[in-house]
């Protein structure tokens, strides 16, 4: 298993930075870095249930909101892939990373909030490149979103 680890000092409280992390309009204007017309359709991120992360062609991925501990704490469990409306959790491809954990951390610092990002997994090789490079952007969007 792998794991890679991202982080930014925010200049907020984790409340702010929580809702701008999670709420609709924000979390489309931090994660547009991944892929422009990026959307995240859930039940409100509540735990246990399926949350799809998809672009304007219907493709992205399924994951499943492993555990939320509002203002501290989100685990989501990547199940699979979406191409053109249709989820895959069970091809060859998939499996190879299916389980992979993406979780965010809040905590309190004398400057606002620390945020961890930890993505741990089987992530191959295409997808550690991308997230090494477009992590710490999306990070830097959020920044900004929260700050303002």
């Amino acid at each position: 298993m792998e794991e890679i680890n991202f982080d930014i000092t925010i200049n907020a409280p984790r409340e702010k930075v929580w809702d701008t992390l999670w709420q609709d309009a924000s979390y489309r204007k931090w994660t547009s870095v991944f892929s422009e017309s990026s959307y995240a359709v859930t039940d409100n991120w509540k735990e246990g249930t399926k949350v799809l992360f998809l672009d304007a062609k219907q493709s992205g991925m399924v994951s499943m909101i492993e555990k939320n501990e509002p203002y501290t704490y989100m685990s989501i469990r990547h199940l699979g892939e979406v191409k053109d409306g249709v989820e895959d959790t069970t091809s060859e491809k998939v499996q190879q990373w299916n389980g992979t954990l993406e979780n965010y951390t809040l905590t309190d610092t004398p400057d606002g909030t620390y945020l961890k990002v930890m993505l741990a997994g089987n992530i191959p090789g295409e997808f550690k490149d991308f997230f090494l490079n477009t992590f710490p952007k999306a990070l830097r969007e959020l920044k900004k979103l929260a700050e303002s």
